[in-house]
C-alpha cells in the first residue's frame, strides 16, 4: 500500500528549502529556543539559591498535574522527578511505555493516557525517542482531531499549549530534541521515518542534568554522540544555515571531539557528561534553526530498514556526504580550524578533515562502512530500491547544498557500503 506523507508533496519539497535558505531568512528570521536550566540544581530537591525549573512550573501550570513520559530505562530518573514535583504539590502520573524510534501506535497510546489524566504539564524524561514521543503524544492530547501525524506538515496550525506545557529532561547526549521544534516518529508498517516540524513543538523548558546521563553504557554513549556530531557537522552545509548556526555547530563539534572520548572511557566523568549534554543541546539549537542534510537522509533510510541505531546510522555518513558536497561548497570546511586541520588547498583540507573524523571514529570503535556495521551484502542489495526511494524523498535531502539524483544516491550507498571515498 502506498502511504501519503506530507514530505512527499512536490510543492512542499520545493518551497521548504527556499523558505529556509539564507537568502530568504536574511530578510527576516526568528531564532527560538526553550528556556534552558542547567546543572545539578536545575531541578532541586529542597531549597536552593537561584531560579529553578520548579519555579517556572509553579508559575505556568496552575492545575499542577504532571504527566511524565519515559521508558523502562529512564523510569528511575522519572520517579525522582515525580517525587520532586510532588513535593511542590503536583499530582503526577508516570507513563513508562515509550518505545525506541517513537512508533506511531505507541505515541497514540501515550496521547490517550494523557487525555485520561488531563495534565497541564508534560515532562519527557529520557533519550531522543522518549522526547520525540512525548511531543507526538502532546499533539494527540491537544488535538484529538489529528488522527494521522504523517499528514502534519510544517504549515499545519497545531494550536498547542491550550491544555499543557512541555518540559524535556534528556538522559542521553544525542538528539538535542529538548531544543528543537521537530520530532521523528516511526511508521512501523511501512518501515519509514515520519518527521514532523512546527515551531509550536519547541519544548517550553529544557532541563540539563549531567548525572542523568551518567548511566549510559559506552556503546550508547558513542551512538548518541555520533548523532550530536552529525547534527553539528551537517548543519553549516545545509541550505538553511547562517552565521549564528555555524558558530553553534562549530562549538558543538569541538566539544564532541574533546569530550566524547572521555565520556566513552569513563562514564562517571561529570565534566565530560555535562559538556556532551551541552554539545547535544547546542547542536540541537543549530540544526533546529538551520537544518541538516544528507547525513540524516541516508541515516533515516538505513535506520528504518536495517534497525541500526540512529546515531551510528547518521554519523557513519559524515565523511561520504562531505566528499559529495565538496564540488559545490566550502561550508563543510569551517570545522578545520577548530579541529587543528591545515592544508595547502581546499582538497587537502577535505582529505585531512576526513582523516580527522575517521581517527575519532576508530578511537570510539565506530564502523567506517556499512559493511563494518554488520549489514549483509545480500540484504543490502535486496533493499537498495527502497533505500534510494526513501532517501531521495526524505525532507532533509532537499536541504543538501548539492542536488542529488537517484543514481547518485545509489552510488553513494554502494561506496558507503564498501567504505570507498566518493569520487564523483
Amino acid at each position: 500500500m502506498v502511504m501519503n506523507y506530507w514530505f512527499t508533496d512536490p510543492m512542499l519539497k520545493a518551497l521548504l528549502p527556499l523558505a529556509a535558505s539564507s537568502s530568504i531568512r536574511g530578510l527576516s528570521s526568528a531564532f527560538a529556543t526553550p528556556k534552558i536550566f542547567m546543572g545539578p540544581n536545575a531541578l532541586p530537591e529542597g531549597m536552593v539559591m537561584g531560579a529553578t525549573a520548579l519555579d517556572a512550573f509553579d508559575a505556568t501550570c496552575p492545575r499542577k498535574r504532571a504527566f511524565l513520559v519515559t521508558d523502562a530505562i529512564g523510569e528511575k530518573h522519572a520517579s525522582k522527578v515525580a517525587r520532586i514535583l510532588e513535593s511542590r504539590g503536583f499530582a503526577t502520573q508516570i507513563w513508562n511505555k515509550a518505545l525506541p524510534e517513537a512508533p506511531l501506535d505507541n505515541v497514540r497510546e501515550s496521547g490517550q493516557a494523557m487525555t485520561q489524566f488531563e495534565p497541564d504539564l508534560i515532562v519527557a524524561v529520557g533519550g531522543g525517542s522518549v522526547i520525540d514521543g512525548a511531543k507526538a503524544a502532546w499533539v494527540h492530547y491537544e488535538r484529538p482531531d489529528i488522527t494521522d501525524l504523517a499528514l502534519v506538515g510544517p504549515f499545519t496550525p497545531l494550536n498547542l499549549r491550550k491544555k499543557a506545557r512541555l518540559a524535556a529532561i534528556p538522559t542521553t547526549s544525542g538528539t538535542g530534541s529538548e531544543c528543537t521544534s521537530v520530532f521523528v516518529a516511526h511508521d512501523t508498517a511501512a518501515h519509514r521515518k515520519v518527521p514532523v516540524a512546527s515551531g509550536e513543538l519547541m519544548p517550553d523548558w529544557a532541563i540539563l542534568i549531567p548525572e542523568f546521563t551518567a548511566t549510559m553504557p559506552p556503546k550508547l554513549t558513542v551512538g548518541t554522540g555520533m548523532d550530536v556530531l552529525a547534527h553539528a557537522m551537517d548543519c553549516p552545509p545545509a541550505v538553511g544555515g547562517n552565521e549564528l548556526t555555524d558558530y553553534l555547530a562549530v562549538a558543538a563539534t569541538e566539544m564532541v571531539f574533546k569530550y566524547l572520548p572521555k565520556a566513552y572511557r569513563n562514564g562517571q566523568d561529570m565534566e565530560a557528561r555535562f559538556r556532551m549534554l551541552l554539545a547535544s543541546s547546542t547542536a540541537g539549537i543549530a540544526f533546529g534553526q538551520g537544518g541538516v542534510a544528507l547525513t540524516h537522509s541516508f541515516g533515516h533510510s538505513i535506520g528504518s530498514l536495517f534497525h541500526v541505531h540512529h546515531g551510528l546510522a547518521v554519523g557513519i555518513f559524515i565523511p561520504f556526504v562531505f566528499q559529495f558536497y565538496h564540488p559545490v561548497t566550502d561550508k563543510h570546511l569551517i570545522f578545520c580550524n577548530a579541529l587543528g586541520v591545515t592544508g595547502k588547498n581546499r582538497d587537502q583540507l577535505l582529505t585531512r578533515l576526513i582523516d580527522r573524523i575517521r581517527k575519532l571514529f576508530r578511537e570510539l570503535g565506530v564502523p567506517l562502512s556499512l559493511k563494518e556495521l554488520g549489514i549483509k551484502k545480500g540484504d543490502f542489495k535486496q533493499q537498495m530500491e527502497k533505500l534510494v526511494v526513501y532517501t531521495v524523498e526524505d525532507i532533509d535531502t532537499y536541504f543538501s547544498p548539492r542536488p542529488m539524483t537517484a543514481d547518485q544516491c545509489a552510488k553513494i550507498f554502494q561506496y558507503a557500503y564498501e567504505g570507498k571515498d566518493i569520487d564523483f
